[in-house]
């Protein structure tokens, strides 16, 4: 494990690439604003047009979109979140604002909800050249897929079926003009046209839910899908809160929030452990699924939600189109 500066250092230099002069804007809450400042001091060495947020500023959370925020991010180069989650706020807030940051064609956006001081001397000290290469492996081998099934020793095993006008794409830590990734980094995902079979989220699941439950190894989620949807009554978890909340979560926030709309691959191989927060373990080499949102602008789904909530496979046996392309959590990749 390396150090946070060295982990800030490689999200300003390699990954945004933030040049002198370039007009930023800084995101961040109480919770995680040592780390905020630490990104805002790195930057400051580089330039001097900063804005730079704190989401209690605006009130007790969850908070409303601020206006304030949209304008600065409306009219910057780049553009930084990193801040805990709160319940509710995937709607209030991060929607609005990722849509802002998607109208915004000249921005670089790094995403790093539920961002932690562990993270960042680990996931984000990662060899991004590495996950690079290994992403683009991927990418090869299941652009074209037209199914890809997903075996698990717990149980873990569905089909999950594609269509070409649904895009793949490679998040690897490379963040360009107009677009916004995860930070740290490393999956090629898409949105799947169809999903059927049984889902055993064991890792973590996204959203709130990081923060609130942490590991679900021993108290899998267990999920039947078909054709792409949840079945309400099938889901089944020991923990009785996490399954009441879980299921109102699916379906009552609309009508596609229980509809699989994100299918992902990690290849962040810098990994060596699961941690159980969402937002570094669904790159860690394996499958993630998300519910609701498949993410339009970048994939191409021709629908959405205003839920979003991943699950993380810890382990998987991964069959692109009967081709072994990970076999119980370990790559079965060549270079040629």
């Amino acid at each position: 494990m390396e150090t946070i500066e060295e982990g800030v250092k490689q999200a300003v230099e390699n990954c945004l690439k933030v040049k002198a002069g370039e007009s930023v804007v800084i995101i961040t809450d109480k919770e995680t604003i040592d780390i905020g400042t630490a990104i805002k001091a790195a930057i400051e060495e580089i330039s001097t047009e900063i804005k730079f947020f704190v989401m209690e500023d605006f009130g007790e959370r969850p908070i409303d979109y601020p206006q304030a925020i949209d304008d600065a991010i409306k009219a910057v180069d780049v553009s930084i979140y990193a801040a805990q989650g709160a319940e509710g706020e995937l709607q209030t807030f991060r929607m609005k604002m990722l849509r802002a940051i998607e109208a915004n064609h000249r921005l670089r956006h790094a995403h790093m909800i539920g961002i932690t001081p562990e993270i960042m001397k680990d996931g984000m000290c990662s060899d991004y050249k590495e996950i690079q290469r290994v992403s683009r492996l991927v990418y090869e081998k299941v652009k074209k897929a037209e199914k890809i099934r997903v075996v698990t020793e717990r149980g873990n095993d569905f089909v999950a079926e594609f269509k070409p006008r649904l895009r793949w794409i490679i998040s690897d830590g490379d963040i360009g003009p107009g677009h916004w990734k995860n930070l740290p980094d490393g999956e090629v995902f898409t949105s799947p046209f169809a999903v059927d079979g049984t889902i055993v989220i064991d890792g973590c699941l996204g959203d709130f839910f990081t923060d609130k439950y942490g590991s679900l190894e021993n108290t899998p989620v267990i999920i039947e899908v078909e054709n792409g949807r949840a079945i309400k009554e099938s889901i089944r978890c020991d923990n009785k809160q996490l399954r009441k909340e879980l299921t109102k979560y699916l379906f009552e926030i609309d009508e596609n929030a229980s509809r699989v709309g994100e299918f992902a691959i990690g290849t962040n191989t810098g990994l060596t452990k699961l941690i159980y927060n969402l937002l570094q373990d669904e790159k860690f080499p394996g499958v993630h699924i998300a519910f609701g949102s498949p993410l339009p602008a970048k994939t191409g789904a021709k629908w959405d939600s205003k839920a979003h909530v991943d699950g993380v496979i810890i382990s998987p046996t991964i069959d692109v189109d009967d081709e072994v392309l990970m076999d119980k959590g370990q790559f079965c990749l060549t270079d040629d």
